[in-house]
């Protein structure tokens, strides 16, 4: 039986230059500082990463450049998510020719699938590709919602081996919690926060760890975050997490990765470069933010 996943896993920004090209050299530097500061996994070209706004050649390269300078030291999950099927087929092969220890699948968005719609998507990039893969529901950016009946079907693939969800409800991850548990004698199947200032109670109530935005910027902290957790040492990763919860709400003031990026660039680690149509961070929150991350000593 694999491994189970659990832990910080960052949902790391794709670096680019002013102009907007990609910028490797920065990407580079950020894997160091991810190795070094406790980061347990790196999820490549996720929403975060601008997989949006990114062409299929310089996606894969972006994986590619990823899983090279990572070398083996930790697990690179590869987005590969599609609103089409077959797209979401081709990408997640590549990726696994490439390397990548994992896939993330969003579920499709703007076309609305139904839940038999859904399980038949994942299903068949199951059958597809022989790799390991991660469902991912955000509901607020994909105007679809996979339910716990489709994660329950879904989950006895034995290439489906986790769910990142980013849905805000206690009651959505005692189901998905239930889940894990009924197939845990068949195989290891993880359930990840994807929601950054909820995530500290998702792992109190029994969450594996968190896909984070946040972890970009204070890997350390997230890693501690989750560690602790799983430790058990629940008051601790509250006190911890307690002084974050300003940051959660600035990283998310806009569409995310604008403030991300910014506070990135502001600590010297990545140039300006954000694709359009998102745009830099509104000037209304850069005091706020400054400050906030003073008191963080993260500049």
């Amino acid at each position: 039986m694999m491994q189970p996943l659990q832990g910080s896993f960052v949902a790391l920004v794709t670096p680019m230059s002013a102009n907007g090209s990609l910028d490797f050299d920065a990407l580079q530097g950020l894997i160091e500082w991810h190795v070094k500061s406790g980061t347990d996994g790196i999820v490549s070209v996720g929403t975060t990463g601008e997989s949006a706004t990114v062409s299929v050649p310089e996606h894969l390269e972006i994986i590619k450049k990823t899983i090279e300078f990572v070398d083996g030291r930790l697990p690179v999950i590869a987005g590969t998510g599609g609103n089409s099927t077959l797209e979401a087929i081709e990408l997640t092969q590549k990726a696994s020719e490439l390397g990548a220890d994992y896939v993330l699948l969003v579920t499709p968005y703007y076309n609305k699938p139904n839940q038999e719609g859904l399980f038949q998507h994942f299903i068949k990039i199951a059958d597809s590709v022989e790799i390991p893969q991660i469902l991912y529901n955000v509901p607020s950016r994909t105007a679809c919602d996979l339910k716990p009946e489709t994660v329950l079907r879904l989950a006895h693939h034995q290439n489906i081996v986790g769910i990142k969800e980013a849905l805000d409800s206690s009651e959505r991850l005692s189901e998905l919690l239930r889940i894990s548990q009924s197939i845990g004698e068949q195989k290891n199947f993880s359930i990840f926060s994807g929601d950054d200032p909820t995530f500290n109670s998702f792992m109190l109530n029994g969450g594996h760890g968190v896909i984070s935005v946040a972890a970009n910027v204070v890997p350390k902290y997230i890693s501690q975050i989750c560690s602790l957790n799983l430790s058990n040492q629940f008051d601790d990763a509250k006190e911890l997490n307690s002084l974050l919860q300003n940051l959660y709400e600035l990283l998310f003031i806009e569409s995310n990765p604008i403030p991300v990026k910014w506070m990135l660039n502001k600590m010297g680690m990545i140039h300006s470069g954000i694709r359009l149509p998102l745009i830099p961070f509104n000037e209304v929150f850069h005091e706020k933010t400054i400050n906030e991350m003073i008191k963080l000593k993260l500049i």
